[in-house]
């Protein structure tokens, strides 16, 4: 969520490249989170694993896809997020002994033989395909495909979903809250909360910006501004006496924080005690060479109070001629979701900076996005999940992913294709079904081809390796890829759904393998 705080950007196609050269060399550190480690699984992966080890199947080579099956927020895409961490994972997995001492106390009626094989494994043999991280996705196309041995791949959906899930799910609830703010506001990730509150000033001395002089008494100096604004023509009187306690507390605050004096300027009034108190000490700042960062607002009308705070700014700089003081910058809290930043911006308002907590980091409005982990193909037979529910029916056998692109520029579909299949070429028509529904299809000849799915973990393949790119690329991408969608895909309101899509050799190998391996009912 880091990722998307501010404005836009390009991927550095040099720094790419560097990264990649040196990513086959370079060891890739354990998880960020000293909890992910192969035993952050449920038991129900290890009594299937044991399964396998015991009809001796457990070498077979197995195909899964992790997807989603609807995008999250009402919305019509989601933002893939969670990868590096899966790549953490099985670059340093394998059992330790306490590991598997408690393994033995929760399956004490497995054979000796199967924690002899939890010692050795690995992920040596296994392989990772993925959707760059940071990239827009959409349902049923796999955000990563992992081949290998079944009982090992068994063993990592548990930690690729949870890895998976809420990353994708955090990060796309970012990027919505980012379009509507739009990029011209700064975001704040207010998940975690501090509060300060100074009740005493000891040492009343402040030391000028250069140094050049000092201030021995600043709470004189700021008692000096604020009877100036009480007395101001532009301000016609606004307020009369402050809140004395909130303004040594700003005072306080400014002597330990002069370079980043921003207050909170609600606690008794805005407008009669917290906004001049704020304007008393800023000025005392600026008359010593700093300059204060601003103020925010955690409750009231933010539309109305953000605009008179703005009024207030002004006004001093004019009177006072205090340049730039009018531009000071004025930030909003208090339970901020996409639904309040859409009202704010149509009621006009001067703020420049939200602060989102609660809704972004608990994704108040969606509990998770659904990620799947289903088996495509074992032992290169293709394998297909049914359902009565058609959305919960898997697209079999190993594929191959792509996005076509417009001539505007735009994403049009998004393309799977059997493994084996002439992939879609720029100029060259192609019919694009929908998995499910036969009436749904149509040709599209598109003016740029995207290959979905990079190789993050080779395995014992000797394929090259992709980079796990730093964040600031993952955000740039992800900002890229946004600009990348139409507007009807990404409002918030009624928002068109992107088409998903597969080939018609795909379409027609979907629908035989259906047909095969449903059972066919009986009427007497």
């Amino acid at each position: 969520m880091a990722a998307l705080a501010s404005g836009n950007g390009t991927i550095d196609a040099a720094a790419t490249a560097e990264q990649r050269q040196t990513a086959e060399a370079a060891p890739i550190r354990s998880a960020t989170n000293p909890m992910v480690t192969p035993l952050l699984t449920d038991l129900y992966q290890f009594t299937m694993a044991y399964a396998y080890w015991k009809a001796g199947k457990h070498l077979e080579r197995a195909v899964f896809d992790l997807y989603f099956r609807k995008n999250p927020f009402g919305g019509e895409y989601t933002v893939f997020a969670g990868l590096e961490e899966c790549i953490r994972l099985i670059a340093n997995f394998h059992f330790k002994e306490e590991d598997i001492s408690f393994m033995r106390s929760v399956m004490p009626t497995c054979e000796d033989g199967f924690f002899e094989y939890l010692r050795e494994v690995d992920c040596s043999d296994v392989e990772v395909y993925a959707v760059p991280e940071g990239s827009v996705v959409f349902p049923k196309v796999p955000l990563i495909r992992v081949e290998g041995p079944v009982a090992v791949v068994q063993l990592l959906e548990t930690p690729f979903v949870n890895l998976v899930n809420y990353a994708s799910l955090v990060t796309t609830n970012a990027a919505r809250h980012r379009f509507v703010a739009g990029n011209t506001k700064y975001l704040l990730e207010f998940g975690l909360r501090r509060a300060q509150s100074p009740d005493e000033i000891v040492d009343k001395s402040l030391h000028s910006h250069d140094g050049s002089s000092t201030c021995m008494d600043f709470l004189s100096l700021v008692q000096t501004w604020l009877s100036k604004l009480q007395l101001s023509e532009s301000l016609h009187g606004v307020f009369g006496e402050t809140n004395q306690s909130e303004l040594a507390a700003f005072t306080s605050y400014a002597l330990a924080f002069p370079n980043n004096f921003l207050a909170l300027v609600d606690t008794y009034d805005v407008i009669r005690s917290g906004i001049p108190n704020f304007c008393a000490v800023a000025l005392a700042l600026n008359d010593l060479g700093y300059k204060a960062s601003g103020i925010r607002l955690d409750s009231g009308d933010l539309a109305y109070l953000s605009i008179e705070a703005r009024k207030f700014f002004q006004a001093i700089e004019k009177e006072f001629n205090v340049p730039g003081f009018g531009k000071m910058s004025i930030t909003a809290s208090n339970d901020l979701n996409e639904e309040t930043l859409d009202a704010l911006n149509k009621q006009g308002h001067e703020i420049d900076a939200f602060g989102i907590g609660t809704y972004l980091v608990t994704c108040y409005t969606q509990a998770a996005l659904g990620c799947v982990f289903k088996l495509v193909e074992i032992n290169k037979q293709p394998r297909i999940k049914l359902s009565e529910d058609v959305t919960k029916v898997s697209i079999p056998c190993k594929k191959r992913c792509f996005r076509l692109y417009g001539r505007e520029g735009y994403a049009l579909v998004d393309i799977m294709t059997g493994e084996n299949e002439t992939p879609p070429k720029v100029g060259e028509r192609i019919l694009c079904r929908h998995p499910f529904n036969e009436s749904k299809r149509a040709y599209v000849v598109p003016q740029r081809v995207e290959e979905l799915l990079k190789c993050y973990w080779p395995g014992s393949s000797n394929k090259p390796r992709e980079d796990l790119p730093v964040l600031k690329i993952i955000r740039d991408r992800c900002m890229q890829q946004l600009e990348q969608m139409r507007s009807d895909h990404m409002r918030r309101l009624n928002p068109t759904p992107y088409k998903v899509s597969v080939s018609g050799k795909l379409y027609d190998f979907i629908h035989f393998l259906w047909l095969s391996e449903a059972p066919v009912g009986e009427l007497q």
